[in-house]
């Protein structure tokens, strides 16, 4: 059952993207196993997803040891709110090449202030979850942004956040830190989320560097690197449906 902590800045009755793209990340992580890494993560928003009682299931689509192709479902009663699929791949304990480059991330996020505004007219929303400490930008400034994000407890009760749950959640805020358009004027939803790793995550801090990019005509995209403090770790896309408040 989501707790009100999970709602989304659009509807007071849906949720954040980020809290049910965690919780898929979280039961296709158990199926994978230790012996595999999500290396991506493609999530499918069929609509809103309710502030109700919710049910994961998974399968196995592609069964293997040096890669593996998970899927999942997440319903609401007797309706489908998002699919998912997820490649999982073997790393290797020793190098198999030489090549160390890593691009270092953005400043932070030792050293700035951190926020507590919300850019939502109802709280609390799941921008209340996170510990935020904005590199460049902020939810009332339009444009590019960077941000360093860290959940302040559990998704699911009495239970450690994985890495890739981390991740995964905090990536579907990528159009909502760099908005091109003003939230009082227009909606910017995303009905889908990818998220692709180079490496596992290392801490609970993760960096978006994001940037949206609107079309006149009700379209656009917005695009995240990725990073923990030790580095980039990927990047998250998410397609845009745009829209005047209140059109139809």
């Amino acid at each position: 059952m989501p707790a009100e902590l999970a709602r989304g800045p659009w509807d007071p009755e849906s949720l954040h993207g980020g809290a049910p793209a965690g919780l898929i990340a979280r039961e296709i992580e158990r199926v994978s196993g230790d012996e595999l890494f999500v290396a991506r993560l493609s999530v499918e928003f069929l609509g809103p997803v309710p502030l109700a009682p919710l049910e994961v299931s998974t399968e196995v689509i592609r069964p293997g040891r040096r890669m593996q192709l998970v899927g999942a479902v997440l319903r609401s009663g007797d309706r489908d709110v998002s699919r998912a699929t997820a490649v999982s791949m073997r790393r290797t304990e020793e190098p198999l090449t030489d090549s160390t480059d890593r691009e270092p991330p953005p400043a932070g996020p030792d050293g700035l202030a951190t926020d507590t505004a919300s850019p939502a007219d109802y709280a609390p929303t799941f921008v209340d979850a996170f510990e935020q400490r904005w590199v460049t930008g902020g939810y009332a400034e339009l444009g590019p942004a960077k941000i360093w994000m860290r959940l302040r407890g559990a998704l699911v009760d009495d239970e450690e956040p994985s890495p890739l749950v981390r991740v995964v959640a905090a990536a579907d805020f990528g159009n909502g830190v760099s908005s091109a358009l003003d939230w009082s004027t227009h909606l910017f939803v995303n009905p889908d989320l990818s998220v692709y790793l180079d490496r596992p995550v290392e801490g609970e801090w993760v960096c978006l560097d994001a940037r949206t990019r609107i079309d006149p005509h009700g379209t656009g995209n917005a695009e995240s690197a990725l990073y923990d403090t030790g580095g980039r770790v990927g990047r998250s896309l998410q397609s845009l449906y745009v829209d005047r408040r209140g059109g139809s």
